[in-house]
């Protein structure tokens, strides 16, 4: 087995470790605006297992988190449907990390500052093992999907925009 460097303990990790969640750690070398695609290319997996953690509010301003297959994006409309709302869109950054309590490029669905409810794209779900960020800029975390909905009671939902 190849030894992997071990990447010292973030929030994410932390309460993965406290459920007793088996995850793979995997450090890359974060690159500006290099999202999932940079990630993916590094680790040599495919974008689609790439998770991204995206932060968004409601009309009322209430944050959200919704994870997202990483060459994918979010129809803000049809989650607003799904949820209830009148509209959802992503939070300027500054408020994404105020509320995460999460660097932008390192936000984690796991061990957020606030709770917030999560949502998660169904399809996600039907993965066999997903890599999302960790805590961390550069670095995923390796999981079951199913974990999404058991620790984090993630809501699944039909948002990914058509190809």
């Amino acid at each position: 087995m190849a030894k992997t460097r071990h990447v010292s303990e973030t929030p994410a990790t932390q309460l993965l470790r406290q459920h007793r969640i088996e995850f793979g750690e995997h450090p890359y070398e974060y690159v500006d605006h290099g999202g999932t695609g940079e990630s993916a290319r590094q680790l040599g997996v495919d974008e689609h297992i790439v998770v991204k953690t995206l932060v968004m509010e409601d009309d009322k301003a209430q944050p959200l988190i919704v994870l997202m297959h990483g060459d994918r994006q979010v129809s803000t409309k049809n989650l607003a449907r799904q949820i209830g709302r009148k509209s959802v869109q992503p939070c300027k950054p500054e408020v994404a990390q105020r509320h995460s309590g999460f660097m932008i490029g390192g936000t984690s669905p796991f061990g957020t500052r606030k709770r917030m409810p999560v949502y998660v794209e169904e399809t996600v779900l039907a993965l066999p093992r997903i890599y999302i960020n960790g805590g961390r800029r550069g670095f995923l975390v390796s999981v079951d999907p199913a974990v999404l909905v058991a620790l984090l009671q993630a809501t699944p939902v039909s948002c990914a925009l058509a190809e």
